[in-house]
């Protein structure tokens, strides 16, 4: 089929797009009924559905992306972005689900698992709550400076995993968008929170992307800063001097902290290390897995410092990161874990001091940053907890860094604003198969589930904010 074929096909189907969102109410949904919904969800594990009793696999039995509602919005191009750009309450009303890749990888049974027909079967069944897909791997990077506020202006962002290795660029060589074109989406997705946005949920691979992009955004502030001798209208050069003191700190740090296994094995020796975010997992987690309690190194026998512990351990007493809490409130939490590279804690300790170093710096001359050319470290997270992690049956622990929380902090209200992102995928049942290759699960069976709970309950903080 030639492009242009293809095009007039793509546009055809966004005809048929449903103009009201819902699709299990009678009256449609909108932000009010979902945020309702999810919390009567999350009130108890026995409640009945208070949705009408019906399929969401009627008009499309495999449950499979464009092949029809509540699956038909599928945007593949330029073109059907901006024709989604004309019905603005299709995307404010909605999900924007993000496809680094075709799918997650491959379960015990040999199937590929695209996931992301998991976010939309629990937001659906639960909420009420379309979903819109973005799948880059195919359509490749669209206008960012169109994507980035719409997908940013609905209820929320989940950035899906993928097969391929953020740790390795030619594993991306058969998609249409490169390891380098999602490290500059998810930049632009993490510097887009703000009073008015979507929180976003990056999801294994798109956990590790938000890692790697948390120390490339810092790096890119301490070379910008480093590299000015002067500030526009910064009297005495005071706000520019700050900045410089913190920034070499940041990297007086940054080139001299490694990343190390338990069993002493280094991976990187300092930020620059391509491993530094993202290095591989001491065993391929595939399976249900317990969400345990986050806990600190210890500085006496670590290498990472005590400034950047104690700097977690202030960002973990400040704030609450609903995962965390959540394993107080379930007792136990078993999730679906599917990967075998993992974010190493290292970096996020450091993301976390380093963020939280650079909005104390910016507090008392953010006036001076607001018109000038350093304005976007305002946009920066504030901090950076790691919520859980995972061990295998004998308690080793194997992955760390299971989850985090973002943290933002507006500098005019102080209010926090969050998004999340987690290792694991809440979205999948412990058959780890996708809707559609598997009896839908009901609304109850939803109810018990940790993950789909999990997921929820994530959307639910976060349509708070």
């Amino acid at each position: 089929m030639s492009s242009t074929a293809e095009l007039s096909n793509y546009l055809d189907q966004a005809r048929q797009w449903r103009s009201q969102p819902g699709y299990l109410s009678e009256s449609g949904s909108n932000f009010e009924s979902v945020h309702v919904l999810l919390g009567r969800f999350l009130a108890d594990r026995h409640s009945p559905d208070p949705l009408p009793d019906q399929s969401l696999l009627e008009e499309n039995p495999q449950f499979q992306w464009g092949q029809g509602s509540p699956l038909e919005k599928v945007i593949h191009s330029q073109a059907e972005l901006e024709q989604l750009m004309l019905q603005p309450r299709l995307f404010r009303e909605a999900i924007a689900i993000i496809e680094p890749w075709e799918h997650v990888g491959y379960n015990p049974l040999g199937e590929h698992v695209r996931a992301s027909a998991n976010v939309a079967f629990i937001a659906q069944k639960v909420a009420d709550c379309d979903s819109l897909l973005f799948p880059l791997w195919s359509s490749g990077i669209l206008n960012l400076e169109q994507l980035i506020p719409i997908i940013s202006a609905g209820i929320a962002v989940v950035v899906e995993g993928g097969d391929p290795s953020v740790r390795d660029a030619t594993t991306f060589a058969d998609g249409k968008a490169s390891l380098e074109d999602l490290h500059r989406f998810t930049e632009q997705l993490l510097l887009s929170r703000s009073p008015t946005s979507a929180p976003a949920i990056f999801i294994c691979l798109g956990h590790q992307l938000a890692a790697q992009a948390h120390i490339r955004l810092i790096q890119q502030a301490v070379d910008q800063v480093l590299g000015m001798n002067t500030l526009e209208r910064d009297q005495n050069g005071k706000a520019l001097s700050a900045l410089k003191t913190v920034c070499r700190q940041i990297q007086q740090v940054g080139e001299s902290l490694p990343v190390e296994k338990k069993t002493g094995h280094r991976i990187a020796d300092t930020w620059h290390h391509p491993e530094f975010a993202v290095g591989p997992n001491e065993h391929k987690e595939v399976g249900h897995r317990q969400l345990l309690h986050y806990q600190s190194p210890d500085y006496l026998t670590s290498a990472i410092p005590q400034a950047l512990i104690t700097a977690h351990e202030v960002t973990a007493d400040e704030f609450e990161g609903v995962i965390d809490t959540a394993i107080e409130y379930e007792h136990e939490l078993n999730i679906a874990m599917f990967h075998s590279d993992e974010v190493n804690e290292e970096a996020m300790l450091l993301a976390n001091w380093a963020y939280r170093l650079l909005h104390d710096t910016v507090i008392p001359h953010r006036a001076v940053l607001a018109g000038s050319s350093l304005s976007w470290l305002m946009q920066l997270p504030y901090a950076i907890e790691i919520l859980c992690s995972t061990a295998l049956d004998n308690g080793e622990v194997v992955t760390e860094c299971s989850a985090t929380c973002i943290i933002y902090k507006d500098f005019e209200t102080k209010q926090i604003r969050r998004s999340f992102t987690c290792q694991f995928h809440p979205e999948l049942l412990a058959d780890l198969r996708v809707i559609g290759r598997r009896q839908p699960p009901s609304y109850q069976q939803l109810k018990q589930d940790d993950g789909a709970r999990l997921f929820a309950r994530l959307l639910y903080a976060g349509m708070q904010e």
